[in-house]
């Protein structure tokens, strides 16, 4: 009996370890779907995201391949990555869930890339938290396309989220209302080994993984901001200092000689 219920214990471990590994990859395919996405879009500045808009932008979230929900009239459902800016760079990517509301998709599009461009990270924590509603506890506008945003409102410019959708090679801003967000526990396990609060993550508290990179190069390529935040080797008290390129260390100085002991003869 007791070695059927190890037999049990240890398929059901290496079905857990698939299934978490599987995830992570799927993790890691959609980090590279987003920054793709990004890279393809501002390739043509003129009908991407303004250049005064995205550099200005705290935190960037890309939800690659936002599906129509057929079980919610109107509806939407997808999973995507986020990102915040940080002192030190872009914080480690936060993966989550969106889902419900009312989404315009462009005519006949079942499928879109979805672009939100948030002017504050306390709109992206907003977003996180309690599955707030984007339109009615986080203020969200169609973003303005083009190079310098001309004839953007006041009212586009003080929402705390912009939002663009391309589909069939079209690229525009699109409205969201009543679409809820909320942070993928599953995958965040499956991608760090552990769970991270999407707290940690944005405040760059967390190192970025070095999986993460697809994602946030394009970031910090377009938004500026340098490089993603990521650990600092440990260097030892006791090393000797790095002299500068072309430059050799000093010779030590020598060491003094003894005074000599007045009781020896």
């Amino acid at each position: 009996m007791l070695k059927k219920l190890c037999v049990v214990l240890l398929l059901c471990a290496s079905v857990w370890a698939k299934d978490n590994s599987d995830r992570r990859n799927g993790d890691i395919d959609r980090l590279k779907s987003a920054g793709e996405i990004l890279d393809e879009i501002m390739a043509a500045p003129d009908s991407g995201i303004p250049d005064n808009i995205i550099g200005k932008a705290d935190c960037l979230a890309i939800i690659p391949s936002l599906k129509k929900g057929g079980f919610i009239v109107g509806g939407a459902y997808g999973k995507g990555v986020a990102t915040c800016r940080t002192t030190t760079g872009w914080s480690a990517p936060v993966f989550f869930r969106i889902e419900g509301g009312s989404v315009g998709f462009q005519i006949g599009a079942q499928e879109v890339d979805l672009i939100m461009v948030v002017m504050n990270s306390k709109g992206m924590t907003a977003m996180l938290h309690n599955k707030a509603k984007l339109g009615a506890d986080v203020s969200a506008a169609a973003g303005p396309v083009g190079r310098h945003a001309e004839g953007m409102t006041d009212w586009k410019l003080r929402a705390e989220v912009l939002t663009y959708s391309r589909a069939r090679g079209l690229f525009a801003g699109v409205s969201i209302e009543g679409s809820s967000i909320r942070q993928d526990n599953e995958d965040t396990r499956a991608f760090y080994g552990r769970m991270v609060p999407y707290s940690t993550s944005l405040s760059g508290n967390i190192a970025a993984p070095a999986d993460s990179q697809a994602f946030l190069g394009p970031v910090a390529k377009y938004a500026g901001g340098g490089a993603p935040a990521a650990e600092k080797p440990t260097e030892s008290k006791n090393a000797p200092a790095t002299p500068p390129p072309g430059k050799s260390m000093p010779a030590p100085a020598p060491e003094p000689e003894p005074a000599p002991n007045p009781q020896v003869k």
